[in-house]
């Protein structure tokens, strides 16, 4: 079940240093290669050996390849990014391959690089790919507790009905997925998604915090990780709706921005 492998979802980043089994890498291949996402944005991705691009981060140990994907700076492509490369992580999850989405701690030069990335594209995160140590590093370990990676804002905080006034209560239908995008990893652990229900529409926020970066805005690409928690949890349950950008205009706190809406078909 998808909601099993998101409440198993950890960043990793101590590997046991071998290389993806044949099956798996040609698995994982195929599977970035038939990624779509609900909002037409197509993302390329790749898996690349470190060795023989000189790719490496500080805070990763033992990692002999990487995903990474780059997009055109289209309308939205933010979002979509999240969302179509927390999906290839779920995917690397259920064949017991450890990941996390790594922005700033990278050698980018290298990774442009590989990735061939021309005008007019970024490449806002890659992440390591292979199969988790049995122990953790101590600056693993370290980072981890910095950053309180196994905690998660209150669903109340972060999800309401009619207005940001009046939490959701969790008899609601959308309670469960938005449930599951609450446990979505985001950068820093900012946990930037809101959401606001209104009757069969869910419409989706960014907490601003972080000012934009030349790959755009993370805290966007955390709102798209986000989403694809909640659009998978809802798939298991058998609803079906698309996605629209049409700002219902609800009175939202300081540095609150609208980003997108569900609509239940």
């Amino acid at each position: 079940m998808v909601t099993d492998l998101i409440r198993q979802r950890r960043s990793v980043r101590t590997f046991d240093g071998k290389a993806l089994t044949a099956e798996d890498r040609s698995a994982l291949e195929a599977y970035v290669a038939s990624l779509t996402n609900p909002f037409s944005v197509p993302i390329c991705f790749r898996l690349l050996d470190a060795k023989a691009y000189g790719l490496s981060s500080p805070v990763i140990v033992g990692a002999e390849s990487y995903l990474a994907a780059k997009v055109e700076r289209v309308p939205h492509f933010e979002i979509a990014y999240g969302y179509s490369f927390e999906k290839a992580c779920l995917y690397a999850l259920s064949r017991g391959i450890g990941t996390v989405m790594l922005a700033a701690s990278l050698s980018r030069a290298a990774f442009e690089k590989a990735m061939d990335v021309k005008d007019g594209e970024v490449m806002p995160v890659a992440s390591p790919v292979g199969y988790p140590a049995e122990k953790k590093s101590i600056r693993e370990s370290l980072m981890r507790k910095g950053l309180k990676a196994d905690d998660r804002k209150p669903f109340e905080h972060l999800f309401f009905e009619g207005g940001f006034d009046r939490p959701l209560s969790r008899t609601n239908p959308f309670a469960k997925a938005l449930e599951m995008a609450r446990w979505a990893p985001s950068a820093a652990n900012g946990q930037p998604w809101r959401a606001v229900v209104d009757g069969g529409s869910v419409h989706f926020y960014e907490t601003k915090s972080m000012k934009d970066s030349p790959l755009g805005d993370i805290q966007k690409v955390d709102v798209g990780i986000a989403l694809a928690h909640f659009d998978m949890a809802l798939e298991e349950e058998g609803v079906k709706g698309a996605y629209s950008f049409s700002d219902p205009d609800i009175p939202t706190p300081e540095n609150t921005h609208y980003i997108v809406t569900f609509g239940r078909a």
